[in-house]
């Protein structure tokens, strides 16, 4: 089994006071690295479906306020559309219990509840871990697509490495053609 996402995302203290939580949006994407903080997905493929989550439903506030930084996560527009105001506990403070809740997705103990098999598909690898997968729908097809997309650059950027090093004009100048062209489509993809 392979990690779950190469690094844990870490939210700033952010203490700035602002009148609509949206305003977050550009601090959390470098925060998250333009990755959803429940799936991992990158927002390349899918700029216009990211949005921000309230970690701990705004229904659940009580001594939080809904523009607090530290509550707020960036998020695909699956996985913040699957978790909408689920919070099992009913208690802001109290995350999960008996197997049932969430894991803040900044924390590291996130990463220990999934895994992903060699296709790629994210798996889950405890009691709470599986609550999280189904509720959070996990399973769906897409974070596997665009793990894979992702694996691809990175091959893609491996061989142009190579290419250079490894200079015969008529294969390298014909892979960086295709190489080229692969990278154009794949930017398009990210502004449908």
């Amino acid at each position: 089994m392979m990690e779950f996402r190469n690094a844990t995302p870490k939210r700033r203290e952010i203490k700035k006071i602002v009148s609509n939580y949206s305003s977050h949006r550009d601090d959390l994407k470098i925060d998250f690295k333009n990755r959803c903080g429940y799936c991992g997905d990158s927002d390349t493929w899918r700029t216009t479906w990211f949005e921000i989550d309230h970690f701990v439903p705004k229904k659940y506030l009580k001594r939080i306020k809904e523009t607090d930084y530290s509550n707020l996560v960036y998020s695909c527009r699956s996985c913040n559309n699957s978790k909408r105001a689920s919070w099992p506990t009913g208690n802001e403070f109290i995350h999960n219990k008996n197997d049932e809740g969430f894991i803040d997705p900044c924390n590291s103990d996130y990463d220990n509840q999934f895994g992903r098999n060699i296709s790629g598909r994210i798996t889950y690898k405890t009691p709470l871990g599986k609550w999280m997968f189904l509720t959070l729908k996990l399973h769906k097809p897409q974070h596997e697509i665009i793990w894979n997309i992702e694996e691809l650059d990175k091959l893609i950027d491996e061989c142009e490495d190579l290419l250079e090093k490894f200079h015969n004009e008529k294969i390298t100048s014909r892979l960086l053609v295709l190489y080229k062209a692969y990278k154009d489509y794949t930017k398009q993809l990210g502004k449908i």
